[in-house]
Parts: structure tokens; sequence; C-alpha cells
């Protein structure tokens, strides 16, 4: 049996050292790596041993019980987002870990979110109950208050913080603890104490009661009064993760070998195997029917390619999911995106950065394709006498940019390279020029995503080159409607050249996207231009009119025009609308938009005052305040203009004792004498 699982968090909750745990106690691994010193064997990339974090999403396999468990370790940066959202994308159930002393923390919150909009089965492991001030019964209620998740203990602590010794299992009701002189390999059952027995019969009765709540099985047993066996609570537990209606929760400590044997026993025991997911949908990309696939290795292939990496050895590897059919080695597949048919060369089993060939992957299972020349994130493959193209993954747009350039003239093909190859593996950083001044810009999530993207750039490809300072990803949008009626009637090289549209624009709701729509008849214009036209307002759309922004939120409508029988081209309606655009663009009151970061400050009282005339400085809203313990929770939202250095600035400004954490919220309008400065500078 099969499990296809991702490990997901804030930043320092633990995730990496706890799939570290995981590969030891399976056997994947004689050694354990350490992510303070450098050597785990998921943080593999040199920027994430140096810095301590991870970067990219590294896929592995072990087995725990007679099952195959591929495993996806995920980032928890916000920066780095984009992993967690394509990883969770392909994966069928997730481990959240929390922090036993912080909680829920920003970033928790999000990939929480992340694989609840996918509809993904979560187990909650909370971590660090060794550290002090670690308190499971509050973080079990923060999971309920701050994420709205159903969280059901299925274990309680054996002490806490020094005195952390092993947990209590509620489902079997024994004590499982960890030998020290062994990294905590041999575990050892014993019976609860005598002094936490009556809490242990308490906590079950509450588990029980919580698991008759949401399965009918379990109901008839708990009704009839009897003592709920473990087996038949099991499988209720389980019945009630896969539908999403109740979340188990367990603890431990990954960093002390704690707790880890009975996280991998939930995950074979709670979490979903492919064949337990609904059907995969996608639709014909002709007839645009809707298409089901099964798991199984006898219906037709369907892949989704998640990820793209660059390997200096192997060439280009795309990261696939198989839904349904087998991927074998030497067989052809089809990408309805491309319309293109490419062999598989080589099939590759994933362990971090070290492959495994292979000649087969069966239905459910996750692994790479060295050599596609067409594939990127988010493709379909599949076979041509039955294609299906399945749903793509979302990505954020970027939130700041930089320009960057080579050093020397002999760089400049290595850096074109090095940027397209990156800009390949990554849909959240892109690469574009400058028309005005021609330099070449690169736009990502963050100022780490940045600063890591400038390190591999001189590390991996060898290219020297000098960046900017950070800018500020700006849009542009309107906010009243406009109309505009352009007519382009030209003679280019002998030839007329006729094309005739009059436009309606009008804002939409914020992060709602652009919308593109003809309302004119084909007696007016006839369909064939059609696509030109859209094309020419996407172009508009691309540059907007105050300082060559992407325009935003914008609701466009043709409603009219007119077209001549002999000299109407693809060109001259495309012309046109662009024109036409213009016109409407200006007359709608267009104004820039600035992303606005969520920020999430913790700091201690003595400094609350300081921390919040500092925000109030830097244009911030201050949403929340939340007293916990001796620590102040600050929420607010602020501009991304005033944030460039702000983890600095915190720590100079509170002697280093607060820290923070922020991700993109929204898009809001910049107030007007900012707007004359970005604009006029």
């Amino acid at each position: 049996m099969l499990r296809n699982i991702g490990i997901m968090a804030h930043i320092d909750a633990g995730k990496t050292t706890t799939t570290e745990r995981m590969l030891y106690y399976t056997g994947r691994v004689y050694k354990m790596g350490e992510v303070h010193d450098g050597t785990a064997t998921m943080d593999w990339m040199v920027q994430e041993q140096e810095r301590g974090i991870t970067i990219t999403s590294a896929a592995t396999t072990c087995f725990w019980r007679d099952h195959q468990i591929n495993i996806i370790d995920t980032p928890g940066h916000v920066d780095f987002m984009v992993e967690v959202e394509r990883s969770l994308r392909v994966l069928d159930g997730a481990v959240g870990i929390f922090c036993g002393v912080a909680g829920v923390q920003p970033q928790s919150e999000t990939v929480w979110h992340q694989a609840k909009r996918y509809g993904i089965p979560c187990l909650a492991f909370i971590n660090k109950m060794d550290r002090m001030g670690a308190r499971f019964d509050w973080v079990v209620q923060q999971l309920r208050e701050r994420l709205a998740a159903p969280a059901v203990p299925v274990q309680f602590p054996l002490g806490a913080e020094d005195a952390f010794q092993g947990v209590i299992d509620l489902v079997e009701m024994r004590l499982l603890q960890f030998d020290e002189a062994s990294l905590g390999s041999e575990v050892t059952e014993a019976e609860i104490p005598a002094t936490l027995a009556a809490e242990a019969e308490r906590r079950r009765a509450e588990m029980v009661e919580a698991v008759a709540e949401r399965d009918e099985q379990v109901l008839e047993k708990f009704l009839a009064g009897v003592d709920v066996p473990s087996d038949v609570l099991k499988s209720g537990i389980r019945r009630a993760s896969l539908s999403g209606s109740l979340v188990p929760v367990l603890c431990g400590s990954s960093l002390k070998n704690k707790g880890v044997q009975p996280l991998l026993d939930a995950v074979v025991d709670y979490l979903p195997s492919p064949i337990d997911v609904p059907a995969v949908k996608g639709h014909h990309p002709k007839s645009e029917e809707i298409v089901e696939r099964q798991v199984s290795d006898h219906e037709p292939l369907s892949a989704l390619a998640f990820k793209l990496v660059n390997d200096s050895y192997v060439g280009k590897l795309t990261f696939v999911r198989v839904y349904s059919g087998v991927l074998k080695k030497g067989q052809n597949i089809f990408n309805p995106r491309t319309r293109k048919r490419e062999r598989v060369g080589r099939l590759l089993q994933l362990h971090a950065n070290h492959r495994e060939d292979v000649d087969v992957l069966y239905a459910g299972e996750i692994g790479a394709i060295a050599g596609l020349k067409y594939a990127t994130t988010g493709d379909t493959l599949c076979v041509e006498n039955h294609p299906v193209l399945l749903e793509s993954i979302h990505f954020p747009e970027p939130v700041i940019a930089m320009a960057i350039e080579p050093k020397t003239q002999a760089d400049r093909d290595s850096l074109n390279d090095s940027l397209t190859a990156m800009a390949d593996e990554d849909p959240t950083f892109k690469v574009k020029t400058d028309p005005d001044t021609g330099q070449t810009i690169i736009s990502g999530m963050g100022e780490l995503h940045l600063e890591i993207i400038k390190d591999r750039m001189f590390r991996e490809y060898k290219v020297q080159a000098n960046a900017g300072k950070p800018m500020v990803a700006y849009r542009e949008t309107i906010e009243c409607q406009g109309r505009a009626e352009y007519r382009f009637e030209r003679e280019l090289g002998g030839r007329g050249q006729f094309g005739h549209i009059i436009l309606d624009i009008a804002p939409r709701s914020r992060a709602s996207g652009n919308d593109v729509s003809l309302e004119v008849s084909n007696n007016l214009i006839p369909s064939e231009f059609h696509d030109a036209i859209e094309e020419g307002i996407k172009d508009a759309l691309a540059t907007g009119v105050l300082g060559n922004y992407p325009l935003v939120d914008i609701e466009v409508r043709v409603v009219g025009g007119s077209a001549h029988p002999v000299d109407s081209t693809d060109i001259a309606f495309r012309t046109a609308a662009v024109m036409a655009m213009r016109e409407a663009l200006g007359s709608a009151s267009p104004v820039l938009l600035e992303p606005i970061m969520a920020l999430e400050i913790i700091t201690p009282e003595e400094h609350l005052g300081d921390v919040l005339g500092d925000i109030n400085g830097r244009r911030g809203k201050v949403k929340e305040i939340v007293a916990e313990g001796a620590a102040q929770i600050i929420t607010a939202e602020v501009p991304l203009a005033e944030l460039f250095g702000y983890a600095t600035s915190l720590r100079s400004l509170t002697k280093g004792r607060a820290s923070c954490a922020m991700e993109p919220h929204l898009f809001e309008i910049v107030p007007e004498t900012i707007q004359n400065r970005i604009l006029n500078r």
C-alpha cells in the first residue's frame, strides 16, 4: 500500500528534523542528519545548509509496516510558498507540524488553508514538547480556534519541558517511551502510571465521544455502553480523517527522538492511500467534456508535472504524480497544452538529490522523468488517443523586483541562460526586459527569494552579475468606468488595413483578476478577428498608463465595431484594440496599487510601544494585539515598500528580543502623495 504525504509547517517548527527521523527509523538513512549542523538529508542545497532553512521541497521514499511512504518535505518560509502549493496539489495527505511553545504561527495558517483548499486530510503533530514553555492543550485549542480544525488528541504527553518522557496512546491505552541510548529506535510499551490513569480515562472518553459523533460504527458501540475496541476506534478515526471531519493530534520531540514512530503509525493508519481519494477530474482538451480517471493501473495514463529541476548530471528533471494508468520507460506521452508528443527516456525514483532508475511508475506513485523538452509546471501528461487536461496549479504573483546585469559582456549569454533555467523551475520567479531602459528585471516573492536566486546564479551557474536594490512590484488598476472607440485605417505596404473597435472597461473587486469578453456580433466583427482583438487587449493590460506596471482587476467588454470586407486584418484589429484600451484607461481614473504584507510580530511587553510607533511610521495598520504570557503578539498590515530590511530594524529596536513573520496579503491603492513620488522618480 502507498501513502503520498507532505510535511508542512511554519519555519523552524521542525519539519526537516521530523522527516530526518522518519528516514532513520524506516532504515532509509543510517545516520541522522541535523538541520543546525547542515547535514540534513532533505536540505541538500548549499543555501539550505548555510541558512538552516528549507528552500526547495525535497521528495523521498521510505517503507514502514509494509507500506511505501512517499514524503515531500516543504519549506516554511513564505518566500517559497510555491513549493508548498505545488506539492500539496499532488499529495493525498499531510502532516502539519506545530511548535509546542509557539503554537499556530502565520505560515502554519497559510499552509493549513492551502491543504484545506485541496481537500487534503491532515494529521497534527505538536513538536518540541521538551522545550521550556511547551503546552500541549493550549496548542490543541489554538488548532481549533485559529485554524477551525476539528482537532482530536489521540495521544497526550507524559510530562512536559525538561520532564517530557514519552507519550500516552489513548487508542491502545499504553505508555510509549523511547530509549535515548539507541537514539529512540527502541520503543518500550508500559502501563500508564497510576497517577495519570484517571486523566487518561477522561481524555480517552472525550476522544471516543468525538469520534462517535463523526462515525456510525463507533457510535453503535458507544451507545451500547461497551468499551470501544482499539481496532474499531482506529477504523473510525481513519474514516473521519479521510472525510476531513477529524484531525488526529499527536505529540513528541523530533530533536530528542521521541514520538516519531507513532507518527509513522498514524500516517499508515489514518491518512489516505491513492485509492481512498476520489477519482481525478479533468476535461477533454477539444470537447471540454468532464473526464474522470480512477486510480487504477488499467485506466489510460494521466499524470501531472508539478515541478521542474535542472540537474547538472541528468539535465532537466520533470517531477510527476501518476493519477491513473502506468508510466513506462520508453513510451510516448502527449502534452495537451503544447499538443506535442515526447518519449520517456529515463524514469527516476527520488531521494532528496539522489536518483534511482526505475522502469515503471504505477498509478498513485510520484517520480521524475529525465529529458522532457516541452513540459512545464502544471502540465498534464497523458496518452494521445485518450487525452485529458487536469486542473493546473495556481501560483501567486511576484511582489518584489530588482534590476540585474552581467559584470562583463562575456557573462551576458550565461546570465540569460541561468535566469531562463531558474524561471522554468520556479513559476513565481519572473524575468523581463524593461522596455524603456533595456534593463533585465527579475521578480520574486521576497528579499530572501531574490537573494537565493543571486546566490544560485553565482554558485551553480558560475555567472558574475551586478544587482540593483530590490523594488516593489507595483500594479495598476482603474477606479471608474471608461469607454473608447478607435478606428485604425492605414495603408501599409501597398495594402489597406482596417480595424474598428468600441469597448467598455470597468473596475472589478480586488484580487479577482482581469476579465475580457467580446459581446459583439459576428456581423459587425467576424469571428476570425476575435483572437487578434483579445491579444491586443492583453497586450494593453500588460503595461499600464501610469508607470508601465501590469493592469489588474479590470473588466473589458468589446461592445461594437466594424470590419471592411477586404482591408480588415489581424494586425489592424490588434492595433485598434491596443489603442482603444489606451484611450479607455486614460479616462477611467487609473491608480497605482502596492502589495500589502500581513505582518505578525512577537515582542516582549516592554518594547510594545516602540514597535507600534515604528509600524505607524511605516504606514502600517495594527489589526490585533494579543497577550501570550510575557509576550505580545501584534498582527498588522504594512506596505511592502516600507518593510525592506525590517527584520534587522526590529532586532535593533528590541535589543534582539522580538521576531517577525510576513506574507503577501493583498494589493491596495497607493496614497496620492506617495504615488506622485513613485511615478516622478
